[in-house]
């Protein structure tokens, strides 16, 4: 091994020794010891056993005590010093070839439930019976090889080609969540040589937090976080990898000769008293349908990990099963990896266009080679603006990065530098309005938007205000898309929207999207032809009829809806509910003050101002006086309005109920006059637990929130709080959730689907 390798290279003998003892003295020694004992334990305490027993406040006095006693007697400093771990190691990376004791295998794919299946049952079948399952999260990091002798790290490796790698020990050694020496057990000796696997990753949390400082110095971002842990284990430079955010956990072994277990949990239980990091997420199961459900629950809670994932791994738990089965040129027959659909993708940047939006605001976005991410095949996907733009340097033509996380609209991460060929061009963003040809312009010096200030006349704004006020959160009129909402405007049916509710059938016959051809007996007889009647050989197709009869009903939508079909800028949902609740009418909305809008729960001074300069726009006036007119409700009834049982109450809903949506259980705690959050806090008053809750229901239990079920949520809704309904949630009986059990407890930095991220510090 080089020098730089050996553990022992900078601990003194001889001479230096007695040089060193004389120089630090004894007391300065015997501190020396202590300090880096206690800080030792508290960061086993902290990763391997998740139980914490000294604050962040009191590590940092004691870190910072170790660093000024080691800079007084520089002797003191040896490799294995908690300082080298995230300070300044002396030694460059030279990547030079490393052979691993052991092969590093992959893993055999599968991406569909029905190859899952295929290859357990071809497993089960090898085997003559049905094995133990162990599931684990695959973690999208980098594959890492470290050797302990006699307990202590050795060497730490890339995977390379899987039996050479590159020497990244120095890199390595700056990650805390990887000990420099194992800790003793009492059920099991050191092994001479023991050879641990696992993946070095960046945290979500400490990535966002990371790429904005990189913002902030005007420096490129990564483009996710396994590019950020891949650049950073291979600096050349330790101390700069020292500054990157990098955790790792472990999730396989390779040379273990003397380990005296019979399966792989149970060497990782061993694994997490020596203290490696084991990850809080792994499950013995023992039947398909347990996969299954371990499966789905990570599908929909991937985005609640410490770090991403990008499927699940299933092996077989036992080491003689495993062995059994054997292992081919390149994987083992006992593990495979299941590949959720991927949430980011690489395609290339064909275009970069604009689009008007309904309150003007003109916004770019990609227009991209189709491709599948996430489940669906997605081609065009937001810049937000030109500002944006530039901070990502994309350039048209480019390889990029696309991301699409759960239901969340597909985004443009960045580019792929390292792809481009000089062919590709920068994006100009236009200054005149694209639907309209007005010149574009901020409404505000500060705004790194721009507008097209033809609100009323541009046609892309009445396009896209017509196609939003027949929304699921406005009016709710299903038969007015956005296809249709064109082809009206194209008819020139409609001038603007303040004429929809008077649109009539001899009207829409002459929009062709909304009609059909006529039958041959039709034409023949045209008294079977309901009104209108035929006109140029086509009559209302049912779609026609169906936006007739939803344009009736949605007349008596009642006002909060009303509000949201306006298209005030930055009135939603929450806002229109809160005013309509306390003002029940527009006239009184109308007549209310700045002060009295922003006083109003969930509205606030940004938006009581864009509701004040709304009602002083003349056409805007025009369009509530045309909707009164022809029947539309500018008031709510006091009588059908429910009672504020919940007003001041914060109440967040999570998993599935029985007899409410997500979006009626939202308006029940609104229409009460509650707010309804996404998120739980110390400032939430209940949570509605349903099925398959996840890491809420963990976060309430954490914070002493009380929890209802569904039966206890009606009765709140109804009577509002009771001595009932505000039993602690220690005591309120939780219902079952498929997530899985881990030898982690739900505590910070346990990393479990529940633990909130905010407690996730700088050692995580």
């Amino acid at each position: 091994m080089t020098a730089h390798e050996d553990p022992d290279e900078d601990i003194p003998t001889g001479l230096d020794a007695a040089v060193t003892v004389k120089v630090a003295g004894v007391d300065q020694q015997r501190r020396h010891a202590e300090l880096v004992k206690e800080i030792d334990d508290a960061q086993e305490a902290y990763y391997g056993r998740d139980k914490p027993f000294i604050t962040d406040a009191l590590y940092d006095e004691l870190m910072l005590e170790l660093q000024k006693l080691e800079a007084e007697y520089p002797s003191l400093r040896t490799p294995d010093s908690p300082t080298q771990r995230v300070g300044a190691p002396q030694e460059e990376t030279d990547f030079s070839p490393l052979t691993h004791p052991s092969q590093m295998l992959s893993l055999d794919d599968v991406f569909s439930i029905d190859e899952l299946k295929e290859w357990m049952t071809r497993t089960e079948a090898a085997l003559g019976h049905t094995p133990e399952w162990l599931c684990e999260v695959k973690i999208d990091g980098l594959a890492i090889d470290l050797q302990y002798v006699n307990g202590r790290l050795q060497t730490a490796a890339t995977r390379g080609d899987g039996r050479v790698g590159e020497n990244i020990t120095p890199n390595a050694r700056t990650i805390k969540a990887i000990p420099q020496r194992l800790r003793p057990d009492p059920a099991q000796d050191f092994l001479a040589l023991f050879e641990a696997r696992g993946e070095v990753f960046v945290p979500l949390k400490e990535f966002a937090a990371y790429n904005d400082k990189l913002a902030d110095q005007g420096k490129p971002q990564f483009a996710n976080p396994r590019n950020a842990a891949a650049g950073s284990l291979r600096q050349k430079d330790p101390r700069v990898t020292a500054q990157r955010p990098l955790s790792s956990i472990c999730h396989g072994l390779g040379v273990a000769d003397g380990l005296a277990v019979t399966r792989q949990s149970d060497a990782y239980a061993v694994m997490k008293a020596w203290g490696l990091p084991i990850s809080p997420y792994n499950k013995v199961v023992h039947s398909l349908d347990e996969v299954l459900d371990f499966i789905t629950y990570y599908g929909q809670h991937r985005h609640d990990l410490i770090h991403q994932i990008d499927g699940i791994v299933v092996k077989v738990d036992s080491f003689a099963e495993q062995q059994q089965l054997g292992v081919t040129s390149r994987a083992p027959r006992w593990a495979i990896a299941f590949k959720y659909p991927p949430e980011e993708v690489n395609t290339r940047l064909l275009d970069i266009r604009v689009k008007v939006g309904r309150t003007g605001r003109v916004t770019p976005y990609g227009v991209m080679e189709p491709v599948q991410v996430a489940g669906s095949v997605v081609s065009s996907a937001t810049l937000h603006n030109a500002y944006e733009v530039e901070r990502k340097g994309v350039l048209i033509g480019d390889m990029v990065v696309l991301r699409k996380a759960g239901d969340v609209i597909p985004e443009i991460v960045g580019p792929v530098v390292e792809m481009r060929t000089g062919a590709e061009r920068p994006f100009v963003m236009p200054t005149h309005c694209p639907s309209c040809g007005t010149k574009l312009a901020s409404e505000k010096e500060s705004d790194k938007d721009i507008r097209c200030p033809n609100s009323k006349s541009c046609p892309a704004q009445l396009r896209e205000r017509l196609f939003s006020l027949a929304a699921r959160s406005a009016f709710d009129i299903e038969a007015l898309g956005y296809q249709g909402a064109d082809a009206i405007l194209r008819a020139g049916v409609l001038d603007n929207e303040a004429q929809l509710f008077n649109l009539t059938p001899e009207q829409l016959v002459t929009v062709p999207f909304y009609t059909r051809g006529a039958t041959p007996r039709e034409l023949k007889e045209p008294a079977l032809v309901p009104p209108p009647g035929i006109r140029d050989g086509r009559v209302l197709s049912a779609n026609g009829r169906r936006l007739l009869e939803n344009l009736r009903t949605a007349r008596h939508q009642p006002l909060w809806r009303v509000l949201v079909a306006l298209s005030i800028r930055h009135v939603g949902p929450t806002a229109a509910r809160a005013l309509a609740a306390r003002f029940g009418s527009m006239d009184a909305i109308r007549a209310a003050g700045v002060e009295e809008l922003a006083d109003t729960d969930g509205v606030g001074l940004i938006i009581a101002e864009a509701v004040r300069d709304w009602f002083t726009v003349d056409w805007h006036l025009e369009i509530l006086n045309a909707w009164a007119a022809d029947g539309v409700s500018m008031a709510d009834e006091k009588s059908a309005r429910p009672a504020q049982t919940l007003r001041g109450l914060t109440v967040v809903v999570t998993g599935s109920l029985q007899d409410f949506t997500r979006d009626s259980a939202k308006a029940a705690i609104t229409d009460r006059g509650g707010k309804a959050a996404g998120s739980v806090s110390r400032h939430t008053d209940y949570v509605v637990v349903g099925e398959n809750a996840g890491s809420k229901q963990a976060r309430a239990e954490q914070l002493g929130v009380p929890m209802l079920d569904e039966a206890q949520f009606r009765e709140l809704l109804e009577h509002g709080p009771t001595p009932a309904s505000e039993t602690p949630a220690s005591e309120t009986p939780a219902p079952e959730t498929p997530a899985p059990e881990t030898s982690a407890p739900t505590t910070r930095a346990s990393g479990a689907p529940g633990t909130p991220p905010e407690t996730r510090d700088r050692r995580s």
